[in-house]
């Protein structure tokens, strides 16, 4: 991972949501953390392009997030806070095989490749299955299998362990512990982050603790009261 924030800086409706800061990102897991409108989201939506800042520039594993837009998102992909909404066809192995179009593969291809992802993630059997008659896991998980599909460099997953009972939960954690690829986690789930190699924690629109997991999660405890 490669991610460069040159004094950027980010304003929604005359706010400031984001301060100017510069950063390069490089470690394997991310986490990102801080109260509800700290400034989370909008500083890992700028990874992909989707958003961009006011000022400054984001580079992406050498790609500019404004100029190269198509390069930045075919190599970042976003699991959002709410995945079953970004599960847009029935069948899960549909959904999943749209993430190939682009590629312009053929059938046959498109099938291995659905079918490969879906056995290293352990959902194979859900590939028949709606998102409707599925666990909250299993949803975060076929939505992350419509990511991987596309073969991302890096997957960024906002919350993905919230709102999900204990077997959920742990089932979720242990499929991003064994992801190979680069991850960002933003998340209020602290013990998901333990051994993360670093954490981000925001504040007001400003990053105030950068380090170790175990340092910032501190930090944020401190923070919170």
């Amino acid at each position: 991972m490669q991610v460069v924030f040159n004094d950027v800086s980010v304003t929604y409706a005359g706010r400031v949501v984001l301060q100017p800061f510069s950063l390069r990102l490089t470690e394997r897991r991310i986490g990102i953390i801080g109260l509800n409108g700290s400034g989370k989201s909008t500083f890992s939506k700028m990874i992909n392009g989707l958003v961009l800042p006011d000022t400054g520039t984001v580079t992406t594993n050498g790609f500019d997030a404004r100029q190269q837009a198509h390069e930045v998102r075919a190599r970042v992909g976003y699991v959002f806070q709410h995945p079953a909404n970004q599960i847009v066809l029935p069948l899960i192995k549909d959904d999943m095989a749209l993430g190939l179009k682009r590629l312009r593969l053929t059938r046959q291809e498109e099938e291995r490749a659905v079918s490969d992802v879906a056995a290293r993630l352990g959902i194979s059997h859900l590939l028949e299955r709606r998102a409707h008659e599925l666990s909250g896991g299993e949803v975060q998980l076929a939505a992350l299998a419509s990511v991987l599909v596309g073969a991302p460099e890096i997957v960024i997953m906002d919350e993905p362990t919230n709102q999900l009972d204990l077997r959920n939960r742990n089932m979720v954690s242990r499929t991003i512990r064994s992801l190979p690829e680069d991850i960002i986690v933003i998340t209020h789930d602290l013990e998901l982050l333990s051994g993360f190699e670093r954490v981000l924690l925001f504040h007001e629109g400003r990053i105030v603790e950068d380090g170790p997991a175990e340092v910032v999660i501190a930090r944020y405890q401190e923070l919170v009261g």
